[in-house]
Parts: C-alpha cells; structure tokens; sequence
C-alpha cells in the first residue's frame, strides 16, 4: 500500500526546481566568462542559451504525453540522470579542443532535466494540492527565482574571490543529489486526471478549445518577458552598469517575495487580473531599464520583479483551474509552449545584437578582432561602448511584447468575469 507524504514530495520537487533556477542563475553568470575563454560570439552563446530553451520544451511535451502512463516518478528519475550530466559534461568542457559543442551537450542535457521536472513536478503539485493549485503553484515556483538569486550570488561572490566557473556549476551538484535521493525513496500518487477518469478524448478536446489556445499563444510572451531578459541581462547591461549580475539578483529576490505572498494576491485579484497587472508592471519596468542607468537600474529592476513575478505559475494555475481535464498534458504544453518561444526569440536576437555591435563599430571593422581585444586598448573601448548602446536596444524591442500581452490580458480579464471555476467532477457531469 503506497504512503503518499505531500510535505516530503511537495519539498523534495521544489529542490529540483532549485536545481533548474540554479542552472538559469549561473550560467547567466558566466555567459561573459565563458564567451571570452572559448571564443565564443555572440551568435554561438545564444545557439547554446537557446539550446537550454528548446531542450525544455522537447523534454516537457514528451513528458506531458507519458506522464499519465508511466508515472510522475520515473520521470523525476531521468530529470536526475540528465541533471547531472549535464552538470559534469560542462565542468569537464575545458578538456575538449573546442568548447562550443560540448557547452551545446551539456546544456541540452540540463534544458531536457530542467523541461522534465516542470513535467512532473507541476502535475504533482497539482495533484497534491487539488483545492488551491494557483497557490501552491505560485509557492513552488518561488524556488525558480530563488534559485536565481542564489546561482547570481554564487557567482558574484566567488568572481571576487578569483574562484572559477567550473567550482560555481559544481554547487549545483549539492542540491540535484538530495532531490534524486528524496525522490527514489518517495511513493508517488497517479496524475489527478487519472484519479479522475478523465478520458483521453476529453482531454484532448479540451487543449483545442479556443481558451486553451489563447493561453498558449500568450505563454510565448510571458516567458520571453521574464526568462530572456533574465537569462541575458548580465550581457544586455554589462556596459551600462557594472552590478548587472546584482540587478538580476535584485528582480528574482522580487519574485521570491511575490510568489511568497501570492495565496492573498491571487484570491483577492482573481488570477486573470493578476496577469493584467503583470504585463502592465512588466512593461513599465522594462521601459526603464533600456532607458535608465546607475542606481535608477534597481528602481527598474524592483519594478520589473512585480511584473514578472506571477506570469509562470498563475498561467499554470489558470489551466488547471478552468480547463481542468486538459490535465498534465494541458500544464506541460503551456510550459513547452513558453520555453520553445525562449529559445527561438533568444537565437534571434543574438543575432541581432551582434548586427547592432558591428553598426557601432568603424565601417568594415571586424567584430571577433574587437570582441578579443585586450582590455584597456582603443578596440576594447570602442567594443565596450558598442555593447552599451545594443543592450538598451534589445530590451527596448522586447519592450513591445508586454506591450501586447497588457490588451490580450485585458480581454481576458473582461471575458472571464463573472465565470465559474471549472472542477473535475463538474466536467465529468457534463460531459
């Protein structure tokens, strides 16, 4: 007979969790570090950014399918054995005569780990907590941006002490082997959907039902909101301010706070107005960051924090909540849904950036000569002040997504009023 413990669960998911954050927080860390030592563009750092992005998606969709089948543990098992390869590959990237593809490897490895414990883990909060999913999702997901403020102090602090990237991705060795022993030890409950009977067929007409259409194409802008401009802001601000690994510190210690607090914000707003106020904060805080500098930074980033805080979770609780027999698959298509739209805007605009550096730069000047001068020559300067203004310009142009998610919200929250709850057994009923 299985003993199903939620505390223990609920605790050992929001370590693995940690594990993922970690990995955003850190590797935007030494995104810099590991650009310069391996001669790496601006290009090639997005194509392995991106690979983090789009190895999401693959893992989280294929779980979202299998989940019902084979079960949330096992699948939680394989996110620990592609964690910590992942990890290990990329400790040992020095050791291979380029660092290109094992930085892709290794960064595959830890997206498709990152993707398959949002596959798991995000039905199983469901599941253990049916009468307050919005909530405990929220509470769950503060571990993301929590893992970031760590992974963004890890490295600024051992930066100062001249301790390497290898030793600052080797922490994250810490928490991925509690979680794995946590959850190789822990009996697991089914899916709710399964618990529920809800047919196959239900559930897939539930996820071509025109709402859960609408939340899938807005999960593209709220993801890219929040985890492209986190995961780039140490290389969009580098030239504008030196604490740019701070001001990403400073906006996960926002979300932290938010997602603590989100039970009273989210009953007292409605999940479709917590949204509203997301995209509005979001955009106002993104505005000032591409068009402020020094201690203002932190103004915008605190602001920008608000906004971001609540868009992962409450676009997960809202389709739990209202499109309830889409079940693990409807959460993990939301989930896929946001990274995969990461990993393309991010291949994009690194492009980009590169092409807004070259136009700063002397007519048919060569980026990589300017990109490896060594510091302190007229080349380095020139390159500096290049990056200074393609930072700003980035964020300015993904300024317009939250832009278009404060009208899509606002429709939203307009057509939702007045609407009940969906559970379940009421779907059952009428079905």
């Amino acid at each position: 007979m299985k003993q199903i413990q939620p505390e223990k669960l609920f605790v050992a998911s929001c370590l693995a969790l940690l594990v993922t954050s970690l990995s955003f927080g850190i590797r935007a860390g030494i995104l810099g570090q590991l650009g310069v030592q391996f001669h790496l563009s601006g290009q090639e750092l997005a194509i392995i950014t991106g690979t983090a992005f789009w190895g999401f998606p693959l893992a989280v969709v294929i779980g979202g399918f299998i989940v019902d089948a084979i079960g949330m543990k096992r699948l939680l098992v394989a996110a620990f054995v592609l964690h910590l390869l992942g990890i290990l590959l990329t400790i040992c990237t020095p050791w291979f005569s380029s660092g290109f593809w094992p930085l892709f490897i290794s960064t595959l490895f830890i997206g498709m780990a990152n993707g398959t414990v949002e596959a798991a883990c995000n039905p199983l909060v469901a599941t253990i907590y049916q009468d307050n999913k919005t909530t405990k999702l929220n509470h769950f997901h503060l571990w993301f941006p929590g893992g970031i403020v760590i992974g963004s102090l890890i490295v600024f602090f051992l930066n100062m002490v001249n301790i390497g990237w290898q030793i600052q991705v080797a922490t994250m060795l810490v928490p991925t082997l509690i979680y794995g022993f946590l959850f190789l030890k822990l009996d697991f409950p089914v899916t709710e959907r399964v618990a529920a009977g809800v047919s196959n067929k239900q559930m897939y007409r539930s996820i071509a039902s025109p709402l859960f259409i609408f939340m899938f194409i807005c999960m593209f802008g709220t993801a890219i909101t929040e985890l492209f401009t986190n995961q780039w802001i140490e290389i969009l601000l580098k030239n504008v301010t030196a604490y740019g690994l701070l001001v990403l510190a400073l906006t996960a210690g926002v979300q932290v706070l938010g997602r603590a607090v989100a039970g009273p914000v989210v009953h007292k707003m409605s999940p479709t107005g917590v949204l509203l106020a997301s995209a509005v904060f979001s955009a106002f805080g993104l505005y000032l960051m591409g068009s402020v500098s020094g201690n203002m930074l932190f103004v915008a980033a605190v602001i920008f924090g608000i906004g971001i805080t609540y868009f992962w979770p409450t676009m997960l609780g809202f389709v739990s909540e209202n499109i309830p027999e889409s079940g693990a698959l409807g959460m993990n298509l939301i989930g896929g849904a946001g990274m995969f739209a990461v990993s393309v805007y991010t291949f994009f605009m690194g492009g980009f950036y590169d092409s807004i550096i070259a136009k700063n730069l002397p007519a048919s000047a060569s980026l990589d000569v300017y990109r490896s001068a060594a510091p302190g020559t007229p080349e380095a300067t020139t390159f500096q002040q290049a990056q200074a203004v393609a930072g700003p310009e980035i964020i300015n142009v993904t300024l317009i997504i939250p832009v278009i998610l404060i009208v899509a919200f606002a429709g939203l929250f307009f057509y939702m009023k007045g609407k009940k709850k969906q559970t379940l057994h009421s779907t059952l009923q009428t079905a």
